[in-house]
């Protein structure tokens, strides 16, 4: 550990964390200095995410400049004239990510790599669609979402504009594990652009972004704008700025954003986990709706790549809507309004599968993906072809794409979709949920839930025992069909076939049971737990009340969660 601890202090560039590693070995804190150091923050699908702090287990400044020395040597391998093409490089407003932005910067253009750097904090959707503008070799983004405060990441992007999915993940990997044995390269960024090797992204830039969405023709709404009002919070992130002016370009000047939380501010002061679906998140701007009688609350999370809205109820108060059910009140939208064009839409395995009814209905393809966008995006790219174009795409997460203007979420694109999609049901005389009553009427009323379950330790691996022993009736309903996509297959237990399933491998059992409901499981590889997704398809009838059959499908939502934890 010693030798590990003085590495550390030769190559660390920041005086704060060298700091902080002397205290912790002043007062001999060795399980913390085990914690972060005998490990490395693993470079996944995902990038780096992780808290802030020294060590190889922490994100840092020396973790960043290895890392982006490994991205970049990787490039340069790997993708055709990336030195030339370039590197999209933003940041959100958290403490350390303009710093961590710039060390990037610094790294990737010492090695010849031309880097586009935004001169101001930026929306992850906003940094994603410069490749594409640039035709770049690939984006940085430094983020860490919705993570709280003390967290930071490095997302990447590859140069088909979607987040990087394998073999890229391992080889950037294996690329920063090589890198962290050499010398770091460095350029001042003042030397970088009077060598023509950076370019600043100035104001102009945010502007493309702005000026593509407004000519983009899923996102001219032609209902009246003046027939709702709405109520939006950065949630103390980057979407404010752009958000409110997206939404006045698309018409809609009765909008108000929570004061308090409209700046960037890393600390995030108002919120205690700045994730629109945490309990609380929403508050302050369902109090500001509430005092203008607004029809919507909406949100950004603090990168603004996830939309969450909550929407005022017949009887007062106002309700969140579920990512399902924004995800099936967009593809109504817009399969209403595509026509009889084709189309390709898709979700998530763990997702809604109304979708796939809507889609049918209206003639488009459905897909599925893995869970994660950067499924939903490259697959989509896979499908699409000249006479089926990629529509529209959603994860139960609150994360949607419209069109392929950046090939991944975009919380500002959908803000201004869905106050389209609301203006047309508001000035119709309708609300929001009447148009949910609709669908569920039409296709049956859909409840989705998720629960993670905590295991005993020495608990043998679940996914093991229900392979071994497969359940035939979940909360009294018959298993009609198992689809196991570690061994990617799918076996029909009412007829006894067996079908190939054309998904990655992956960790995950989902059980089809008969009235349609669906149990998925996801046990974890590094701990005790599982996460579970349930989905129940209730009957609606036409004489039954909106509130009585969501009565009765939540009963039986509750249990097939109960009598399925109990079993396991």
């Amino acid at each position: 550990m010693k030798d590990i601890l003085s590495q550390w202090l030769e190559r660390d560039p920041d005086p704060r964390t060298r700091e902080e590693l002397q205290y912790l070995v002043d007062e001999n804190m060795q399980d913390e200095l085990k914690d972060r150091f005998q490990t490395r923050l693993e470079f996944g699908t995902a990038g780096l995410r992780g808290k802030v702090g020294c060590g190889y287990n922490r994100m840092n400044r020396l973790v960043i400049q290895e890392t982006a020395a490994g991205l970049g040597h990787y490039l340069i391998d790997t993708v055709d004239k990336a030195c030339k093409r370039g590197v999209v490089v933003g940041y959100d407003g958290r403490t350390d990510s303009k710093q961590f932005a710039h060390d990037t910067a610094s790294v990737l253009t010492a090695l010849g790599i031309k880097v586009y750097l935004t001169h101001d904090v930026a929306a992850t959707p906003i940094v994603a669609f410069g490749i594409e503008k640039f035709n770049a070799a690939a984006a940085v983004v430094v983020t860490a979402s919705h993570n709280p405060p003390e967290y930071n990441g490095f997302k990447v992007y590859w140069e088909n504009g979607a987040q990087i999915i394998p073999p890229h993940d391992l080889g950037i990997a294996s690329e920063i594990d090589i890198a962290a044995t050499r010398a770091i390269p460095l350029m001042s960024l003042d030397d970088a652009h009077s060598h023509g090797l950076l370019e600043w992204l100035g104001e102009d830039y945010y502007q493309s972004y702005r000026k593509t969405l407004g000519n983009s023709e899923l996102l001219a709404g032609d209902s009246d704008p003046s027939s709702i009002t709405i109520a939006y919070t950065a949630m103390h992130g980057v979407g404010a700025k752009m958000a409110e002016t997206l939404l006045h370009d698309a018409g809609f000047k009765n909008v108000l954003s929570v004061k308090e939380q409209r700046e960037p501010d890393g600390t995030f002061p108002t919120v205690n986990f700045p994730n629109p679906e945490e309990a609380g998140a929403m508050d302050m701007v369902v109090e500001l709706a509430d005092s203008v009688d607004a029809q919507l609350a909406c949100a950004n999370d603090p990168d603004a790549d996830r939309f969450a809205a909550a929407v005022r109820l017949p009887e007062g108060g106002y309700k969140m809507l579920t990512g399902d059910q924004v995800g099936a009140l967009f593809a109504q939208y817009l399969l209403e309004r595509n026509g009889e064009a084709p189309s390709l839409v898709g979700n998530t395995i763990v997702s809604s599968s109304l979708l796939g009814k809507i889609a049918r209905v209206h003639g488009a393809q459905y897909y599925q993906t893995l869970t994660g966008f950067k499924w939903l995006t490259n697959v989509a790219m896979h499908k699409q072809t000249d006479d089926l174009p990629f529509l529209f795409a959603y994860e139960e997460a609150l994360g949607y794409t419209i069109g392929n203007t950046v090939w991944d979420k975009d919380g500002l694109s959908a803000l201004v979709a869905f106050a389209q999609l609301s203006a047309e049901i508001y000035s119709q005389g309708q609300t929001i949920w009447d148009k949910l009553e609709t669908l569920y009427r039409e296709h049956g009323f859909y409840v989705n839930a998720q629960r993670s379950i905590a295991l005993s330790p020495d608990t043998p691996p679940i996914g093991d025992q229900l392979r071994a022993k497969p359940p035939k009736v979940i909360a009294d309903r018959k298993v009609e069909v198992i689809e196991d996509l570690k061994a990617s297959l799918r076996f029909d237990m009412v007829t006894g076939d067996t079908d190939a399933i054309a998904l990655p491998a992956s960790d995950v059992l989902i059980y089809h049971l008969e009235g349609g409901a669906r149990v998925i499981v996801r046990p974890s590889g590094t701990e005790p737990k599982i996460k579970c997704y349930y989905e129940v398809v209730e009957s609606f009838e036409q004489t039954e009340s909106f509130e009585k059959a969501q009565k009765r499908a939540q009963v039986a939502m509750d249990k097939l969660i109960s009598e399925h934890q109990e079993s396991l």
